[in-house]
């Protein structure tokens, strides 16, 4: 079945600032405000929309039209989703103020400050086809030559659990978006749950090797400008409590996000495939 990758969670780096004319409070704020929170929701909204015409090609070639490609957007409205995690990140980040306050410290000096800019760009530039393919090919280069630059980014990933925590989102996503076409009424997605979950395990494999090709490839682009020492202390800090605080809280919130978005674009594809309005 379908498949989509759920990598908004590459490293603890990913949140930020507020959207303009945001009122919000709480630690969720007060670690936007160290952060790049608005680039971040506008990169995902763009990847929505990819997905979203892939989708169609996919379930319902030419059907969906600009009906289709309006409800993706309202779903992945950077507003949209900043309401839902910061709502989850509050709630996990609740009664962790040592822990927000030591967040904040080392992401507005450096290379924390460093950092979220070059992930933010990295995921960016990913955006470009051309620019992916060339990053997978930089990394099948490392690993062929041994490049020691490897064994520091297998570090920041087993630091921070990324190709499980990634797999793992993954799979409950597209289970999310089989619960939204069944209470659509798609009649393809009308089965047990137990044979929803064999259908997605069946897929395991699969999620794991493309999740850890995708997050590799963008590691060796995000932090190909960064100075070893640097990337040695941002593996320091990840395995600090505050850092796996804030791991944690990131994996949480985005995690429920992303359900919610697969619940809503399985319901709406189904409504697709039944020839009802959307």
């Amino acid at each position: 079945m379908l498949r989509r990758l759920r990598l908004a969670l590459l490293a603890p780096a990913l949140l930020g600032l507020l959207l303009p004319g945001a009122a919000l409070a709480g630690p969720a704020a007060d670690i936007a405000r160290v952060l790049d929170l608005p680039r971040l929701y506008t990169l995902l909204a763009r990847e929505g929309e990819r997905y979203g015409a892939e989708l169609e090609s996919d379930l319902f070639p030419g059907a969906g039209g600009a009906r289709w490609a309006g409800v993706i957007q309202r779903i992945h409205d950077p507003a949209r989703l900043e309401r839902l995690v910061t709502t989850q990140l509050d709630q996990a980040l609740s009664g962790q103020d040592a822990a927000v306050a030591a967040i904040a410290e080392y992401f507005t000096t450096e290379p924390g400050r460093q950092i979220v800019g070059l992930e933010l760009s990295a995921r960016e530039a990913l955006l470009d086809d051309d620019i992916a393919e060339a990053a997978a090919a930089r990394h099948a280069a490392m690993v062929t030559a041994s490049d020691p630059r490897l064994v520091l980014i297998d570090r920041l990933v087993a630091a921070n659990d990324l190709i499980e925590q990634n797999v793992a989102g993954a799979m409950n996503s597209n289970m999310a978006f089989y619960r939204g076409m069944a209470a659509g009424g798609a009649d393809a997605a009308v089965l047990p749950e137990t044979e929803m979950m064999a259908e997605i395990w069946s897929q395991e494999p699969t999620y794991r090797a493309d999740t850890t090709e995708w997050l590799l490839s963008y590691m060796v682009l995000a932090y190909g400008p960064l100075a070893d020492s640097d990337l040695d202390t941002y593996i320091a800090f990840s395995l600090t409590p505050a850092g796996q605080v804030l791991n944690r809280a990131l994996f949480d919130a985005f995690n429920s996000t992303f359900d919610q978005l697969s619940r809503d674009i399985g319901h709406a594809a189904a409504r697709i495939l039944q020839g009802q309005d959307i």
